[in-house]
Order: C-alpha cells, then structure tokens, then sequence
C-alpha cells in the first residue's frame, strides 16, 4: 500500500455560470494549480444534499428492485430504489421515505454499505447506499408519474441479475456487489 500523497486543491480563480436548466446550473471554473497551470475545468453543481440507494432484503432473502422509466437512456431500467434527500434528513430517514415511495414497505433497520461520489471530475454529488433489513408494510405517496414495477429477486441468483439487459445502472450493480462482497465476509 502506497503512502497518501499531500495534495491541494487548486486555487479557483473565476466560478462562472455557463448554463442553467430547471435540474441542472453549469459552471466554468478557472484553476491554478500549485505547479502554476491554469485551466478551465466545467462541472455541474450539486444540490449539496445527497441522495440515496436502498438495498431491501426480504426475510426470505430477496432483493426488492423497482424498474423504471429513465430518460437518459429513454427506456426501462431495473435497479434499487433511490431518491434524494430532503432539507433536514438524514441518510437514513431519506432512504426509509424513499421506500416507503417507490416499494410500499419501511425498515426498522437500515445499515451503510458506503457512500459513493458519481462523476467526481464533472459532477459533485454524494450518494448513500444503505441495506434495509426488518421490512414492514407502509405506503407514502411519491413524486413519480406512474406506479413502479416492484421485483422481487433471489439473493442467491445475484449473478443472474448481473444478466440482465435492464440492470446496467453503475450505482446498482456497485451496491449490488458491496452487499455481496459484505454478506460473504461476515
């Protein structure tokens, strides 16, 4: 294992808006790093808040995935239930509020796998994914403009899933694989 190098952030000489949607504010930043370079880096400004993925594990050991439209990719996707947090939350509350949504079931135990950053060169957001375990009935109503396909799915075939056309979602199969990778150590 190598010894952690000291670094410095480079110095933001401009932060500029360049582009601005109802979802999205991109800036130009203008850098100076120690060494003297300048450059002109983009990024997307995160919201700051975070967001979460929930990994649901039934009492039969299943996986709950939702399958929904995502306009990205202007299809389907099957992946685990995720969403934002709002002002006040914590992970944890995000991530029960979230399920109860998308999967009509609550947690009475929900544990961190890890929290990940998406696109850390051009996008500053953070997002937790956390098992929930201990699940009970309870519906809230959600943001989403038409039900989601709630799957149940056999931990046991967990490379199976890896198969699958529609799950290709990098923070899915990255917190499918933490689950596994932390079923197996323990």
């Amino acid at each position: 294992m190598t010894q952690k190098k000291q670094q410095i952030p480079p110095e933001i000489l401009n932060n500029q808006v360049t582009a601005q949607s109802r979802l999205f504010t991109v800036e130009a930043l203008d850098l100076r790093f120690s060494n003297g370079e300048q450059r002109q880096y983009e990024r997307i400004r995160g919201g700051g808040r975070g967001a979460v993925m929930i990994v649901p594990v039934t009492e039969n050991d299943e996986l709950i995935l939702v399958r929904e439209y995502c306009a990205g990719t202007h299809n389907y996707q099957l992946g685990f239930p995720k969403g934002l947090i709002d002002p006040g939350e914590t992970p944890e509350q995000a991530a029960n509020r979230e399920l109860k949504e998308e999967v009509g079931l609550g947690a009475k135990t929900m544990s961190c796998l890890k929290q990940v950053s998406l696109a850390p060169s051009y996008f500053n957001a953070q997002m937790h994914i956390l098992t929930a375990t201990n699940l009970y009935p309870e519906v809230l109503a959600g943001d989403e403009p038409e039900p989601l396909e709630v799957v149940y799915w056999p931990k046991s075939q967990w490379q199976q899933l890896l198969s699958e056309p529609d799950f290709t979602e990098a923070r899915s199969v990255a917190a499918l694989l933490l689950l596994i990778n932390t079923s197996s150590s323990t």
